[in-house]
């Protein structure tokens, strides 16, 4: 089973990779294997975390539970064409939670957190920060202020604004660079892993 369920990996890998060439039914058959377990797994953990660990469990002490177990089964009701308006109001509340609850993550951590990393002292606490960190601390304050400047547009871009304003340009389009190429290292480790895994583990060439 062991040598089975390597061949089996080596398979849908290759299988996926050869969207490389061209579509083919090959990639088809990999996609909707992986699409289908994908569901089947997902469908399977929330029904023993969410239905069965948190409503059924704790059904008797929170009844707050049976809300939301209401709103899970009117959501159902898109299955069923003549009363599927009905699951737009689960829907919505669903959305709108999932909003509010999102805006003040991302406020605390995207906002609040790059606000706090702004305003720090330019020295250090104490002036005992080392070059490094002063370099950086006005690195970010400058960065920041010039990314401002560039989206300030009551004024035109001329002069000393202007100057500032391009580099505001140059902040931004550095900013954009480092989170593409973080991307792209994301993606490449995973493709470091999948041929490390057909070279090694499936063809043996490498140890």
């Amino acid at each position: 089973m062991e040598h089975f369920g390597l061949w089996v990996g080596a398979f849908l890998t290759l299988g996926i990779y050869s969207f490389l060439y061209r579509d083919n039914a090959w990639y088809k058959l990999c996609e909707a294997i992986f699409i289908g377990i994908s569901a089947g797994y997902w469908v399977v953990i929330l029904f023993w975390d969410n239905f069965y660990g948190k409503f059924w469990i704790g059904r008797e002490e929170e009844p707050m539970l049976w809300v939301g177990a209401a709103l899970g089964v009117l959501m159902l009701c898109r299955l069923v064409p003549r009363i599927g308006w009905i699951s737009r109001w689960p829907l919505a509340f669903i959305v709108g939670a999932t909003a509010g609850l999102w805006m003040m993550n991302y406020f605390s951590s995207n906002i609040m957190a790059q606000v706090q990393s702004t305003i720090m002292p330019l020295l250090g606490e104490g002036y005992s920060a080392s070059f490094g960190e002063i370099v950086g601390n006005f690195v970010i304050a400058v960065g920041t202020f010039a990314g401002l400047i560039y989206f300030y547009f009551s004024k035109e871009h001329k002069g000393a604004f202007g100057a500032t304003a391009r580099l505001g340009i140059w902040v931004i389009m550095i900013t954009f660079g480092a989170s593409f190429g973080y991307t792209v290292m994301s993606r490449m480790s995973l493709l470091i892993g999948r041929i490390d895994f057909l070279l090694g583990d499936w063809l043996g060439l490498i140890q």
